[in-house]
């Protein structure tokens, strides 16, 4: 049975669904020095990985631990393998099952890069110290982002928007292949509000709940993004090629701020 109101593939819910917690502060964006001498743009290895994890806290958790969280996750910019980081508070949770409130998401240059970030000290350390105790739920996607175009970070002020898919059982192949082309043309629709698209299969099953598919997509600002999501035609148009094939769906949206005003 298919676990969403209506699919939105940048997949806008209804309104009335929308989660926002007005409690939150900006997100921080974080390249390191020592991987990027070129600034914002910086070459593209065709094994670019993709990581995102989405946290839930517990509702009743103390502000100074939120905040030693996020400082903590902050500091993974000191590991070298991170190509580009940026941490902080869901701008919006748009899915209707699991109601995430803070999310991670980094580059890394190949998968050996990944596996030398999950096993360094300061990252595991940080996990069980300031994350693991605070959190009731945690989910993580990986993919390699292929054929990317632009800037290896997100600028400050641009929006993003996470979508994260799970496949109906027994789903052939070849249409796993025919749902990832779908996504990546969603970009081709929106021309100016869409300025980065990467899409791909997970391939770090363990933490990702069954989830298959992950997508982020890049938007100058968050009036970009809710310009798509107000052309609800073509939105529709895109939904419907993939909507038979998927259980569900998970959306969240993420407003990345300038480093000054990135305090909790």
């Amino acid at each position: 049975m298919v676990m969403y109101h209506r699919l939105s593939l940048f997949f806008s819910a209804p309104k009335h669904l929308l989660k926002f917690n007005l409690n939150l502060k900006p997100t921080f964006s974080f390249i390191p020095h020592s991987r990027t001498s070129t600034s914002y743009f910086s070459s593209y290895s065709t094994q670019t990985i993709e990581h995102i994890v989405l946290l839930k806290v517990k509702d009743d958790t103390e502000p100074s631990k939120v905040n030693a969280m996020v400082n903590g996750l902050r500091s993974f910019k000191s590991i070298e393998q991170i190509l580009h980081i940026t941490a902080g508070p869901l701008l919006r949770n748009r899915s209707t099952t699991l109601n995430f409130t803070h999310m991670l998401y980094c580059r890394y240059g190949s998968k050996d890069d990944l596996k030398a970030y999950s096993r360094h000290p300061h990252h595991i350390s940080v996990a069980k110290e300031s994350v693991l105790p605070i959190c009731e739920d945690v989910m993580a996607v990986d993919w390699v982002a292929e054929d990317l175009q632009g800037p290896i970070s997100s600028f400050p002020g641009s929006a993003l928007r996470v979508t994260l898919l799970k496949l109906k059982e027994d789903l052939e192949e070849e249409k796993t292949t025919e749902i990832v082309g779908a996504l990546k043309g969603i970009k081709n629709s929106f021309i100016g509000q869409i300025t980065r698209l990467t899409c791909g299969e997970n391939f770090s099953p363990r933490r990702a709940k069954g989830y298959s598919i992950g997508s982020i997509a890049v938007f100058p600002g968050l009036s970009e993004l809710d310009a798509m999501d107000s052309n609800e035609e073509l939105v529709k148009l895109h939904e419907e090629k993939v909507k038979e094939y998927l259980e569900s769906v998970v959306v969240v949206d993420y407003l990345v701020s300038l480093p000054q005003s990135a305090s909790l």
